[in-house]
């Protein structure tokens, strides 16, 4: 099984052997295998086991397990616990699409801390079978039936080539322990119901169904391989990424042949169904302002654009109070950019930049203490280049600031006294002057 396992990695193009992979491991019979052929293998790899609290003591059984399986092998290990039943209600989906975005959330953050390449799960053939009945009966489109996708962006599935009896054998000839987790066993999961309910009746319709469903999925692969090329070209006509945010042209949307298709496929990638997709795309011919939620996104039916935000990008924000001093060398992380500043002295000569992300103030207008903090409503300032006041409400609807944008704005304040919205535009009253020698200067990154 090695053998075939080393073949499956390098004919998929999977990664590099000497590749920093995150293994993702239950403590089940299939992550059990993947563990042991990794090892075998000499792949440089960590563990990571989430504990989804669902089982009592059993779950803390296996987080126990899968720790002296890493201690045994000393192989880095990682483990969080998550109120997966709360983050459920809270989010307003099943179980185990709550432990679905809850797990790969958090194997994404520890990929990045620890600069591992590739996360890695022990998905097998069966699994990816199990999937595609799923989706069929969920009325997925064709982006459902090819089952488990071997590499998906960091996502690797190197033991898909394997069903379970092989993986059955592996364990009885390599003489390895695992741990059966008796959720596995309950049919009020979607997928327990498949598996144990109606595999078994398609088998006896017909014997030789997982491999018919095996050839079919290759065959929807091929044809998805096209359409998937079809759509990336869509993409780079109608999509643009800036701050975290997707924006989709309402305009390019509308004349674009064959739109219906394609849209679908795009909105998919950002879990919406087919019915919101539907919804969406008739949301094209009404007023702007309308919200649609998938699992993982929200999206904004706004003037030109439909706006897309991931709902697993935290945005909390905790005010930050400085002193005038602290602008030397300043730098700070503001969600996913850095602010950065400095004081410097000028001269007659100094060229102030029209770029929106620089602020230039003058440093003898400022008060201590300095403070970013969101905006709220009542908040005015003076903009720059008027000496009259203006509601930051007022401010960011004439700037057509999308809705889902206009809840994280940060402002940078001077004694209570509003200086610069962060991005945007600073107040007239901190502008540089005729006798202005030193300035502050700040740029967002």
């Amino acid at each position: 099984m090695l053998e075939a396992f080393l073949t499956y990695i390098n004919t998929q193009k999977l990664f590099d052997l000497k590749s920093k992979i995150l293994l993702a491991v239950s403590g089940g019979i299939d992550s059990v295998v993947i563990v042991d052929l990794f090892i075998r293998a000499k792949v440089p790899f960590g563990i990571a086991h989430c504990n989804f609290g669902l089982r009592g003591e059993e779950s803390n059984d296996d987080e126990i397990f899968v720790k002296k399986i890493a201690l045994k092998h000393k192989i880095p290990f990682f483990t969080t616990s998550f109120d997966t039943d709360g983050f459920a209600k809270k989010e307003h989906v099943s179980i185990q699409m709550a432990a679905r975005m809850l797990r790969y959330s958090w194997f994404e953050q520890i990929r990045e801390q620890h600069n591992y390449e590739f996360i890695a799960t022990a998905h097998h053939q069966n699994d990816a079978l199990e999937t595609v009945l799923l989706n069929l009966a969920k009325g997925t489109g064709l982006a459902g039936m090819h089952g488990i996708k071997p590499k998906n962006n960091n996502i690797v599935r190197p033991l898909l080539f394997a069903d379970k009896e092989q993986i059955h054998e592996y364990v009885v000839e390599n003489q390895l322990v695992w741990r059966e987790d008796s959720s596995n066993d309950s049919i009020k999961y979607q997928r327990n119901f498949v598996r144990h309910e109606l595999v078994p009746l398609f088998n006896k319709l017909n014997p030789g169904f997982e491999e018919t469903i095996k050839r079919t999925i290759a065959k929807i692969n091929d044809v998805e391989v096209f359409l998937e090329k079809e759509v990336e070209k869509f993409e780079s006509e109608i999509i643009h990424v800036k701050d975290e945010l997707i924006y989709i042209s309402i305009e390019k949307v509308m004349v674009f042949p064959h739109k219906h298709t394609l849209f679908m496929n795009i909105l998919g990638k950002y879990n919406f169904n087919y019915n919101q997709s539907l919804d969406i795309l008739n949301s094209l011919h009404t007023e702007a302002g309308k919200i649609f939620i998938s699992p993982t996104h929200t999206l904004l039916r706004d003037r030109d654009f439909l706006i897309v935000t991931n709902k697993n990008i935290v945005k909390d924000f905790a005010s930050i109070t400085f002193e005038i001093e602290s602008l030397e060398n300043l730098n700070l992380k503001v969600y996913s950019s850095q602010l950065l500043g400095r004081i410097i002295n000028i001269d007659e000569n100094y060229k102030v930049s029209t770029n929106k992300a620089i602020a230039n103030i003058d440093y003898n207008a400022l008060k201590n203490p300095l403070n970013i903090r969101k905006w709220k409503e009542g908040d005015w300032f003076c903009p720059l280049g008027m000496n009259k006041k203006k509601s930051i409400t007022d401010f960011l609807n004439d700037q057509k600031v999308p809705l889902n944008q206009k809840k994280d704005i940060l402002l940078l304040t001077s004694n209570g006294s509003v200086v610069w919205i962060i991005g945007y535009r600073i107040d007239n009253r901190f502008k540089i002057g005729k006798n202005t020698e030193k300035i502050v200067f700040l740029e967002k990154k």
